[in-house]
């Protein structure tokens, strides 16, 4: 429909008209379009020389898809959408997802404690994705487990000590890389460009990380 979308077979005569060497001008004369339209269209699909059109066609209609706005989400409960922004911030820091996911299901309970069988019904995934899941984060000292010797059982608990915890485990781990450093510095010798490298990397890391941990320990009474 002249005015409308190019389709296909108008692409097709775009090719054609070009292939004879004729002018935008006359092409657009010849589909009924603005030579503008031509213009563009060849523009952006590789040039008078370059021009396909049947790639032209897909590469229009993937930019069509990608600009379709989304459909409205449906509304959920009240903490669906800071729990989806929480995960995201997660994922983005590096954090798997399986894990954020049982992460912030531990955060927004109410009393911060979950069996595995209860995060397994609450996310609907395998136990054995739970299992790999807190394992990490108890490693990494966002969660502790408990044990229940009654049902024998455990629990994970998040409270406000896990984010000290968890800052320290991490500035640990950073010290101990800092002092490989700076070893492996001397070992290769001071002199040498990357023993330069190694001693500046671990001198700026072991003072930036006990920074981090002077802080910890300082500030740590406002979780209390």
């Amino acid at each position: 429909m002249p005015g409308g979308r190019l389709t296909q077979q108008d692409r097709q005569r775009i090719a054609t008209g070009l292939a004879d060497g004729l002018s935008y001008a006359e092409i657009a004369r010849r589909l009924e379009r603005p030579t503008s339209t031509i213009s563009r269209e060849v523009s952006r699909n590789g040039g008078p020389g370059g021009y396909r059109p049947q790639q032209a066609h897909r590469a229009t209609v993937q930019r069509a898809r990608r600009d379709t706005p989304a459909p409205p989400r449906a509304a959920g409960p009240p903490g669906g959408a800071v729990e989806e922004e929480i995960i995201e911030l997660a994922v983005r820091s590096g954090m798997p997802r399986m894990t954020a996911r049982v992460h912030v299901d531990l955060l927004l309970a109410e009393d911060g404690r979950r069996t595995a069988a209860e995060l397994t019904r609450r996310l609907k995934v395998s136990p054995a994705s739970v299992s790999v899941a807190v394992n990490f984060l108890v490693q990494a000292g966002y969660v502790r487990r408990e044990r229940d010797p009654r049902r024998r059982r455990d629990i994970y608990v998040v409270d406000d000590e896990a984010w000290y915890h968890s800052i320290m485990i991490s500035a640990r781990q950073t010290l101990e890389a800092a002092r490989a450093a700076t070893a492996g510095a001397e070992t290769l010798g001071p002199d040498r460009p990357e023993g330069q490298r190694l001693a500046r990397a671990g001198a700026f890391l072991e003072r930036v990380t006990l920074d981090m941990m002077e802080s910890a320990d300082r500030w740590r009474a406002l979780l209390a």
